[in-house]
């Protein structure tokens, strides 16, 4: 094995991720993963110490400097819950809808100048969880833009009917990329060009079209 990089890392950190997501998964089936949720978020942190021990020995960061970092950023974003130096807010916001007001005022605070509400997503996201994202940024854009932000940019989607249930759905979807693979297309790579044209990025799909083909 070569020496270890944060590139040559990524693919560990994408599996451990998903790692995760499974023993979640697995226990909100009725399966007790407690133990292997440990286990697995232990893998995920050493991927996050081992990327911070690169840095450190670049001269770089450090692992307390991420733990730092974070931290500042919680306390920065969550003026709600709490105070400057760290310590809890003496009560807290009813409604969700009032933490999500308060933590995209702090966001846009931090970057004035970001007036695109897709900047920011993950761009090599799976492709249904670029369209969600892209979906909830949406939904929270159109908010802020009747209290006065800046324009949506991007193309009204018209919601389709779906089952009642997450099983159903699911059905439905499998059922969609049958459909699609019988005709020769791949529904992973359609759906991220409808995600970029409703962005507003046509242009980025046209481009990228052929490199995310696959065989």
């Amino acid at each position: 094995m070569g020496a270890l990089t944060h590139e040559s890392l990524v693919e560990y950190l994408i599996e451990e991720a998903y790692e995760v997501v499974d023993s979640i998964e697995a226990g909100a089936a009725g399966t007790d993963t407690a133990d292997e949720l440990r286990g697995e978020l232990g893998d995920v942190l050493l991927q996050v110490v081992l990327h911070a021990r690169l840095a450190e020995e670049r001269g770089q960061f450090t692992f307390d400097d991420v733990a730092r970092t974070i931290t500042e950023k919680m306390v920065r974003r969550n003026p709600h819950v709490f105070r400057p130096d760290g310590s809890l807010q003496d009560s807290f916001p009813a409604t969700v809808e009032e933490i999500v007001e308060k933590w995209d005022a702090v966001k846009k605070a931090e970057k004035p100048g970001r007036s695109d509400p897709f900047e920011g997503i993950p761009p090599h996201l799976p492709a249904l969880a670029l369209a969600q994202k892209s979906l909830d940024r949406a939904e929270r854009a159109e908010r802020a833009e009747r209290s006065g932000g800046p324009e949506l940019r991007g193309r009204p989607v018209a919601a389709a009917e779906v089952p009642d249930s997450e099983a159903a759905l699911g059905d439905l979807l499998l059922a969609v990329v049958a459909g699609s693979r019988e005709k020769g297309f791949d529904a992973e790579r359609a759906l991220r060009a409808a995600v970029r044209r409703y962005q507003g990025r046509e242009g980025d799909a046209t481009k990228r079209e052929g490199s995310d083909a696959v065989p």
